[in-house]
């Protein structure tokens, strides 16, 4: 196996000469490969410091690692065999690979469609490698209105020292434009500095200048509190516009420039295309931006802006909970950019913006999960989801990234959105009312129904200030986050089977621990101390009839878990058991004691006897996706059963037609902790039988 994660991560997307490209954003490394079939998806999910492998259409994937994606990057970057990366493969054009039948398997609407995904992967790369410095300017915003309110430096704009902070982060959203077109250019393939040099034009003091000139007349907008100026150039009307902050207007022109400066490459000889190129690009794609290409993203950019508005203020209760509901789904498919571009499009054009408090509800709602997993973590001592929990909440509440949390636990627990979602709605509805009945008041004396931000801010513990009506804001947040994180606590995160992977797992690491814990502790006189205290904790177990044999749950043929077809069982994670290929229809209690666990969909139940043996019964292979159907549940959680009582009726005519594996499959949970579980294989039985052995 390789040494360093880089070489792990290189060799598992099936080596260098697989990879075309290779780009990053905030949390994922981004392939381009020559033939994606050749990628083990397995080894990365599984691989450690690895979040989550996600497939996109064609030949392009996507590796998971949270924050530290830049030096993954880096060190892949620096090793030797990707010196000459970058090779096509021949070999893989033109066939479908394993990556694009799993994309396609996915019911989302990201990747089914290759132009609507680049469309969206157009709109990331444009913002991704800019979200550092928004992130450090909504933090300076949020630390200075934290200072006000405190009432630790004055608001006073008059102050030189005021009007100094000020532009270290208002330079950030004045110069967003010319940004935002570098990177969109350099996404289309174009000189990244060209789409810069343009969109600056529109930004010059000699541009913005023509709003004052005589020529100029202007008509002032009382819906946004604007004034629209159109100026005469050589005869020719062009309308004038604060192009500050915009995010449609580059968008719209690195789009145009693309097609422009790929035509000109092809008709203007190489040897002169270093000055003729940019030449004629600047000329002929500067004046569509500032004639036509501007007014229309600026239109654009208003009237989604006013649309949005419209809606927050006539039906701010549908606005304040739909969001939070929506947000869970786009974020993972990339889909929430358009929103993030109409906040910074509402705070240039509106003043402000509405659409983050309510998103910020969603934000919350998703760390309250992740902490609630962290929580169950440490409680059933489960060390690996608990540094990935950590490290997900840390970066969550303090940098309001989301991505850690979804890609390393929420998306590989789907329970966990059934919690989430509650969080999300209910959140909405408290920053629903309490918007409405605490409206707040803009800086041009408007009344907004709603939690509002004059700033772009990444939703976080620190951020809080920046929001106008900032205790409804907490209140929200709290509320999301609270909701999220008792329902995880309440009703867990996980499947049945994935909860007992978990407590064996940790079992075995405790008895593993327990020889050297004893060995460090013998002496002849705690010797004596133990078994005095030994005869005290096993007199109540003598109380309890020893479990020394587990019956069989189902009648039918025995055979071992390695002939099952499960790898999970077969690898002896869930412990020592057998599987039963049935012959009836019912499913009886194997052993006496309390169904600690009854899966609502019937395929499983977990019993733990008077005295502590832990049995697991899983009715099928791959059977939690019939939802139930087929299965007649006799039994609920915490109900006490005795051997041969039923807990359920299944009708395995309906398992097999399905597609899915009848054998049933039973465990013994602790085996770790017990001396010996024997297995009975190659046997037929009735329900009630012995098949496995059990000494303590």
């Amino acid at each position: 196996m390789a040494d360093s994660l880089a070489s792990q991560i290189i060799t598992a997307i099936g080596g260098p000469e697989n990879v075309r490209s290779l780009t990053h954003c905030a949390t994922r490394l981004r392939f381009e490969l020559a033939d994606a079939s050749k990628v083990d998806q397995n080894a990365l999910e599984h691989m450690k410091g690895v979040l989550g492998a996600v497939p996109q259409s064609g030949d392009r994937f996507q590796v998971v690692i949270g924050g530290g994606v830049a030096t993954v990057y880096e060190n892949i970057m620096h090793l030797p065999e990707m010196a000459n990366a970058g090779a096509a493969s021949a070999s893989g054009e033109g066939q479908k690979s394993n990556a694009d039948v799993k994309a396609e398997a996915r019911s989302k609407a990201r990747g089914k469609v290759a132009w609507l995904d680049s469309f969206f992967e157009y709109l990331a790369d444009s913002f991704r490698p800019i979200l550092g410095v928004l992130l450090g300017a909504s933090i300076i915003i949020a630390l200075v209105n934290l200072l006000i309110s405190l009432n630790v430096i004055p608001n006073d704009e008059a102050s030189a020292g005021w009007v100094f902070v000020k532009a270290i982060w208002k330079g950030v959203f004045y110069f967003l434009p010319i940004m935002v077109a570098y990177n969109a250019s350099k996404k289309l393939k174009v000189d990244p500095w060209l789409g810069g040099a343009i969109m600056a034009i529109l930004m010059t003091p000699q541009f913005t200048s023509l709003i004052d000139a005589k020529t100029t007349t202007c008509v002032e907008n009382a819906a946004l509190g604007t004034k629209s100026c159109t100026a005469n150039i050589f005869g020719i009307p062009m309308a004038l516009s604060d192009y500050s902050g915009n995010v449609f207007v580059p968008l719209l022109m690195a789009a145009v420039l693309a097609l422009v400066y790929h035509g000109l490459k092809k008709i203007i000889p190489e040897s002169v295309q270093l000055v003729f190129v940019p030449f004629f690009c600047m000329i002929i794609v500067g004046a569509l931006t500032a004639f036509i290409i501007g007014p229309i993203g600026v239109w654009v950019g208003n009237g989604l802006g006013v649309g949005l508005a419209w809606m927050n203020t006539h039906a701010p209760f549908i606005f304040a909970i739909i969001i939070p509901l929506l947000y869970p789904f786009l974020v993972p498919l990339g889909l929430h950019w358009p929103l993030n571009a109409l906040m910074l499009m509402n705070i240039q054009t509106l003043g402000y913006d509405f659409i983050q408090g309510p998103m910020g509800v969603w934000n919350f709602a998703c760390f309250g999960a992740t902490a609630g997993v962290l929580f169950i973590a440490v409680r059933d001592k489960d060390k690996d989801m608990r540094q990935t929990a950590l490290g997900a909440l840390a970066a969550g509440l303090l940098g309001g990234v989301s991505e850690p949390s979804l890609y390393g636990i929420h998306l590989r627990y789907k329970l966990v959105y059934k919690r989430m979602l509650v969080g999300c709605g209910l959140g909405g509805v408290v920053i629903a009312v309490l918007g409405w009945l605490f409206p707040s008041v803009t800086a041009a004396g408007q009344t907004v129904h709603g939690v509002t931000t004059t700033a772009f801010a990444f939703t976080s513990l620190l951020t809080i200030p920046v929001f106008d009506q900032m205790w409804v804001y907490a209140v929200s947040i709290a509320v999301s986050f609270l909701t999220s994180f008792f329902l995880i606590i309440t009703f867990d995160y996980r499947t049945p089977e994935q909860k007992a992977e978990v407590l064996a797992r940790a079992a075995a690491d405790q008895k593993a621990a327990a020889p050297a814990v004893e060995a460090k502790e013998a002496a002849p006189a705690a010797a004596a101390t133990a078994t005095a205290t030994a005869t005290k904790t096993e007199a109540p177990a003598a109380a309890a009839a020893a479990t020394t044999v587990v019956n069989a749950p189902v009648a039918g043929h025995v055979i071992a878990l390695d002939e099952t077809g499960d790898p999970v069982f077969a690898s002896r994670a869930l412990g020592e058991g057998v599987g039963i290929q049935p012959t009836d229809s019912e499913v009886v209690a194997p052993v006496s004691g309390v169904l600690q666990t009854v899966a609502e969909t019937g395929h499983a139940f977990g019993i733990k006897t008077d005295d502590g043996v832990e049995v697991l019964v899983h009715v099928g292979i791959d059977t939690v996706k019939m939802n139930g159907e087929g299965f007649a549940v006799k039994v609920k959680a915490d109900e006490r059963v005795n051997a041969g009582d039923p807990l359920v009726s299944v009708d395995f005519a309906k398992v097999k037609d399905a597609g899915y594996s009848t054998t049933t499959l039973m465990t013994v949970l602790n085996t770790a902790a017990l001396t010996s579980v024997t297995p009975k294989t190659g046997i037929d039985v009735k329900a009630g039988d012995e098949v496995i052995d059990i000494q303590r």
